[in-house]
């Protein structure tokens, strides 16, 4: 049974992402957030003590949002023939250009840490991030077994910039000049893409490795 005290503190999280998706953490004061939430301020300092820790618990859900699914399903992942296995790797990259929900609001979050990155940040991203980067370091060794760690890392956070450009300037792409609808089909097509890209250049990889 839920109890009344888990509804607010999830009322004040989904409040706090949207308040932090549009304005950033420093533009978003306490008193705001607790009155948009419909809750006093004792509430959310008996939830998550100050303003950074409710900050950090929102970066907590932005980036579970964003890896959860693919972690979840990694064992099937790795039961794929290694193709099979970067093409959904790719396209679970992609899923945010195709949601409407509180993935949008988290993706505008993490934009603001991209240009006014904070020390939560940091810290949590080391501490959060390490089992979804293994993830993608493990699909690359499927391609580049005989490659080194600097490597796989750097093949792994280069698969994933190819992706994250896209979702994280969805909007301004979706204006002119460049026009980039990214509808169901789009996202197909952009998901194919980057797959065959990038097996095109793992593959020249894997030479230059190995030789």
């Amino acid at each position: 049974m839920i109890r009344p005290s888990d509804f607010t503190r999830d009322r004040i999280l989904k409040t706090a992402a949207r308040l932090f998706a549009e304005r950033g953490y420093d533009a978003t004061n306490i008193r705001t957030l607790a009155a948009k939430a419909r809750v006093n301020q004792a509430a959310i300092n008996y939830h998550f003590k100050t303003k950074d820790g409710l900050y950090r618990e929102v970066l907590r859900a932005a980036i579970h949002a964003l890896t959860e699914h693919q972690l979840s399903h990694a064992q099937e992942t790795q039961a794929m023939p290694r193709e099979r296995a970067l093409a959904e790797f790719v396209r679970d990259q992609l899923r945010p250009l195709s949601t409407r929900d509180d993935v949008s609001r988290y993706i505008h979050v993490l934009n603001w840490e991209a240009v006014r990155p904070t020390a939560g940040y940091r810290q949590l991203v080391s501490e959060e991030a390490a089992p979804f980067m293994g993830f993608a370091v493990d699909l690359i060794r499927r391609f580049l077994p005989e490659a080194d760690q600097r490597t796989l890392s750097m093949a792994a956070i280069w698969l994933m910039g190819q992706c994250h450009i896209f979702v994280r300037y969805r909007e301004q792409l979706a204006r002119a000049p460049v026009s980039l609808n990214l509808n169901e089909s789009g996202v197909d097509q952009l998901s194919a893409l980057i797959s065959a890209w990038a097996l095109a250049g793992l593959a020249q990889a894997k030479i230059h490795t190995s030789s």
